[in-house]
């Protein structure tokens, strides 16, 4: 795995990884964002579910950031634990793929 993993490093070249995941918790932010602004119009939202799911394929930094900036979700208990580990095991990954090089 670990092979597997350095030799997509090696391909795509982790400066461009970075970029991808920013471009994703970027992503990630602005979808709490746009919930929140629903919430206040009494529009159509999305889902909790696919919220945390977005957090927990790394985009936890975007979805931590989200929630502190728009304040939105912050009375849920579930948000509160699960953002934050999804945020370090974002952080996480990133520093184990920079190992890899």
């Amino acid at each position: 795995m670990k092979a597997f993993l350095s030799g997509i490093l090696i391909r795509i070249g982790f400066t461009k990884l970075l970029v991808i995941f920013a471009i994703w918790n970027l992503i990630v932010f602005f979808l709490y964002g746009i919930d929140k602004l629903k919430a206040k119009k009494g529009a159509w939202r999305i889902s909790e579910k696919a919220l945390l799911l977005c957090a927990f394929f790394l985009g936890g930094v975007g979805a931590f950031a989200g929630m502190k900036v728009f304040r939105h979700k912050t009375q849920h208990t579930s948000f509160n634990i699960l953002v934050p580990i999804f945020a370090i095991l974002t952080v996480a990954a990133l520093c184990y793929l920079y190992t890899l090089i």
